[in-house]
């Protein structure tokens, strides 16, 4: 940055908190500027609206509004000493932003209200009529000429704007490379970018607060400020974004370089003003255009006869109805008349698109940055079965978290795929797991190596981020064992996660955006140098454990990208219960879409539900225009809540929130990174953890300890529901887990701080009131649930019944066969679990051997799993227990195993996985 730009005083360098600030933060900023002029207006020091009106006068160029004018006329009402006109002035602006309303009324930008309504010259009549509403979005004009002439700039643009135009859009303009990043990082309502050339690399404003973000891109020692160099930079941050570059040099040279690909449309200087206009127009169309749901709006509005089997179509049995028309009164009419089974008529087949259904999956690809995308319509866990089928056959080996969800378990009892199980690191304190540490992931790819098996490993397949908010390295895991095994198959369970695709800072976490970075990485030059430069070092023949301390590089010649990503559009956009995508980026697809297509026809509904599929639809068309804004602000929520919890002299002395450093052990964040919010941190230190630390904390899960309050997760998550209205998901046996989405809002923080405060008042109360005794009985309270915890179960081993094709150094086996042993009523057995035959058997054998998979909530992962081998600590685990639901377990039975008779049986007479697949082919 200059270092002798003249500036406004600012204040100090923002903390994490201040920079993940959608709207509500901003506003924040803007009510301070208020109270600062209040308290300037009633004779007191300016002092400090100086300092706010400083900080804001550089933030605000970034956005549209208040814009260039106002700002302007802020500056010199303070310069004049104005104190009334300035809080007036700061008032107003402050209520607009608050309200949104200056996307609606032209008197919002308008220094002097004019009482006739009359539109002054600031705008045109076109903005803010009484036409039908009109989306609003912003365009960054980066530009070369004098700040000067800025406000002339941006009547000529507004110039532009016609009654016909589909969205309004506000021009905001900035004249270095600085700017523009700061601009994409900090406006969530861009949505295109107009890069002019001949613009200056340091931004005029020498602004502490700006340091961090350009910091991020290495200004100091950037060179080059061309427009494809901030191009890419903009892409790489916002790649929702529509970018245009003017040139007024060699446009047709430009036009075709391969670099100019990130660019939407490249114009020749300005000599197409209007063209320039009407494509900004047309690229925002093209991701509002939602091409099923747009579909079905019109199917809804025809006459249709109905011959179909499906009474519920066009709502003629509902309304009609004396006895259930109140459900039709509860839904609304176009709920029914969007209804229909048919796939013609303008309507399309999920089975086999053709259509509008194949149109938007297309654009949906393209907003997630994947080559292909399913949707799905009965969840995530049709997701993952479907991907597991299509990708495994019989006799396959993958490497699976023992603790990921059943879907996955269930995938590989359906494909006849071997399951080797790697075990996350335990957070035994809180019952829970975190995730898959890389170095376990690697011993199991080269002891498979080791037992000449690797040809057998297949995929490797984790959840990211974990229920608990566990983010991978993906791009450092899927580098490391490419480098062992080129052509693995990486299957990311992100269904909690669908919304990092729009955050810059989450998106590298992510399945894809690691896949297109090491992609990029595969086609730069200098990859081979960097892989031949480390085969050099490791030598011809590296220890094993060598290879398992090495950061490995993969052969980018060699590597074959492989990557499949599920996703809960549900859990965290704007999609019905169940919507779900399935994101694919394999450069082998094409030897596998045959096999994708089957697992849609064994999984999808021959019937889905419309609604599901176009609210699929309209999910990506939000993301793709907003949800930039929207993730930052539940990023925003999220720290707030953290903040107030931890920081509440009442509310802390019961509840806490776990940061980064009691969620993830220090040898997994190599930064030394503490938390969002510990002292000394900052957007960077989180920064430089997401992208070098091996495990990072979602700043969107919020594990909240209830324990120290005296409650259990199940008993506290009932509390906040029952007497409270407060829903919360998953619990763990001291703890709950609260989660903040694109959907909560401030108030929303209130009321969970006020309720927590009052719950944390009413348990000091009894400790004060009750006596020596209540206190005693409060203190044993606590100790069982924080100190006296169960260990947690890891995965023992299948029985060798199920092991006849298995490796001597890898624990994978066939959990289909062990599966099936269930339908054998005679072959199986139950025993209680309180019965002393467990224990006998436990110490002199013969083995027990689940005949079931058995999941307890919490921790909902199966602490058993068909043909695995119990041992004491899984016993000592379940006997702790003190959850109402596991599944696949009946306390009046006790657990259901295979007989001994049968395994003998089943072990001699079963031909081994490998053997059927070879019989098969």
């Amino acid at each position: 940055m200059s270092k002798d730009a003249k500036s406004p005083v600012t204040s100090a360098a923002k903390r994490i908190d201040q920079f993940f600030s959608g709207p509500g933060g901003r506003a924040d900023d803007w009510r301070d500027l208020v109270e600062a002029a209040k308290t300037w207006a009633r004779g007191n020091d300016r002092a400090k609206y100086d300092v706010a009106l400083g900080d804001l006068s550089v933030t605000e160029e970034y956005h549209g509004y208040p814009g260039l004018h106002l700002m302007d006329a802020l500056r010199e009402a303070a310069l004049a000493g104005d104190a009334t006109t300035s809080l007036a002035l700061a008032t107003r602006i402050t209520q607009a932003l608050t309200t949104r309303s200056f996307r609606r009324h032209a008197g919002d930008w308008n220094l002097h209200e004019e009482a006739d309504g009359d539109v002054p010259d600031l705008l045109p009549p076109t903005f803010g009529g009484k036409e039908a509403h009109r989306p609003y979005f912003e365009t960054l004009i980066v530009t070369g000429v004098s700040s000067s002439t800025w406000s002339a700039l941006a009547a000529e643009w507004r110039k532009l704007r016609r009654p016909i135009d589909a969205f309004v859009y506000e021009p905001v303009i900035v004249g270095s490379l600085e700017d523009a990043f700061c601009a994409a990082l900090l406006n969530p309502d861009l949505a295109a970018v107009v890069i002019n050339e001949g613009f200056a690399l340091h931004s005029r404003h020498d602004a502490p607060v700006l340091r961090p973000f350009v910091d991020a891109i290495g200004t100091h020692e950037e060179t080059d400020a061309s427009a494809l160099r901030l191009a890419h930079i903009l892409k790489r941050v916002r790649p929702e974004l529509d970018i245009y570059l003017m040139s007024n040099r060699n446009v047709e040279e430009m036009a075709g370089n391969p670099e100019a690909n990130v660019a939407r449309r490249i114009f020749y200087s300005v000599e197409e003003i209007l063209e320039l206009h009407l494509s900004i127009l047309e690229g925002v169309q093209d991701r509002y255009d939602t091409p099923f749901f747009d579909n079905l709006k019109r199917y809804a509005q025809r006459p249709i006869g109905t011959f179909h089997a499906l009474p519920i179509a066009r709502g003629k049995s509902i309304f009609k109805s004396d006895w259930i028309r109140d459900m039709g009164e509860f839904y609304g009419p176009n709920l029914f008349l969007a209804e229909s089974s048919a796939t013609t008529g303008g309507l399309d087949s999920l089975l086999e698109p053709t259509g509008n259904i194949k149109k938007a999956q297309e654009k949906a690809a393209r907003a997630f940055g994947a080559d292909h995308v399913f949707f799905v319509t009965n969840g995530t866990s049709t997701s993952n079965k479907m991907a597991v089928q299509a990708l495994l056959a019989p006799g396959d080996i993958a490497i699976v978290d023992r603790n990921c969800h059943k879907s996955h378990h269930y995938g590989m009892v359906l494909a006849g795929a071997q399951p080797l199980y790697v075990e996350a690191f335990p957070m035994t304190a809180y019952s829970m797991y975190g995730a898959v540490p890389l170095k376990t992931i690697k011993q199991a790819l080269l002891s498979a190596k080791a037992d000449g098996r690797l040809d057998r490993v297949k995929m490797v397949d984790l959840t990211n981020c974990t229920f608990d908010g566990h983010m991978y390295n993906t791009r450092r895991v899927m580098e490391e064992c490419l480098a062992i095994k080129p052509d693995l198959i990486f299957l990311w369970d992100e269904a909690w996660f669908g919304f990092a695709r729009f955050s810059p800072f989450l998106r590298p976490r992510t399945a894809m955006g690691a896949a297109n970075d090491i992609e990029a990485w595969m086609h730069d030059p200098k990859s081979v140098a960097v892989y031949e430069k480390q085969q050099a070092e490791l030598g011809k023949n590296p220890s094993d454990e060598m290879l398992l301390k090495t950061r490995l590089i993969p052969d980018p010649r060699q590597i074959r990208l492989r990557v499949y990503q599920t996703n809960s559009t549900h859990k965290s956009m704007s999609a019905l219960r169940q919507g779900s995508m399935l994101f694919v980026k394999d450069v082998e697809f094409h030897t596998v879409e045959a096999q994708f297509h089957e697992a849609v026809f064994t999984h999808a509904s021959t019937s889905p539900n419309q609604q599901l599929i176009g609210s699929l639809d309209v999910a990506r068309r939000q993301m793709e225009l907003e949800g930039y804004g929207l993730v930052n602000n539940a990023m925003e929520i999220a720290l707030a809540i953290r903040q107030a919890v931890n920081n509440n002299p009442l509310i802390s002395r019961y509840f806490r929130i776990l940061g980064a450093d009691a969620m993830v052990p220090a040898a997994y964040r190599q930064t030394g990174f503490v938390d969002y919010l510990a002292p000394g941190s900052n957007w960077a230190t989180a920064w430089k953890s997401l992208q070098d630390d091996e495990f990072c904390l979602d700043p969107t899960r919020m594990t909240l300890v209830c324990g120290t309050a005296g409650f259990d997760g199940t008993q506290f998550k009932g509390v906040l529901a029952n007497q409270y209205g407060i829903q919360v998901n998953k619990t763990s046996r001291n703890s709950v887990l609260l989660q903040s989405n694109i959907n909560n809002t401030r108030s929303d923080v209130a009321h969970l701080i006020r309720v927590l405060a009052e719950i944390a008042g009413e348990v000091d109360r009894g400790l004060s009131q009750g006596g020596a005794n209540a206190k005693k009985t409060f203190e044993a309270r606590v100790k069982s649930l924080m100190t006296d915890v169960p260990d947690l179960p890891n995965f023992s081993h299948f029985h060798q019944s199920f092991r006849g094709d298995a490796g001597t150094k890898t624990n994978e086996g066939d959990i289909r066969s062990g599966f099936y042993s269930a339908y054998d009523a005679a072959g199986c057995e139950y025993i209680r679990l309180a019965d002393p035959e467990i224990d006998r058997r436990l110490k002199a054998g013969p083995d027990l051997v689940s005949a079931n998979f058995v999941i307890p909530y919490p921790p909902g992962f199966p602490i058993m799993v068909p043909g695995q081998v119990i041992t004491q600590e899984t016993i000592d685990f379940m006997r702790k227990l003190d959850v109402k639901e596991i599944h696949g377990y009946d306390a009046k039975e006790g657990l259901k195993l295979v007989r001994t008779e049968a395994l003998a049986k089943m072990g001699k007479s079963k031909p081994s996985a490998a053997a059927q697949l070879k019989a098969a082919s």
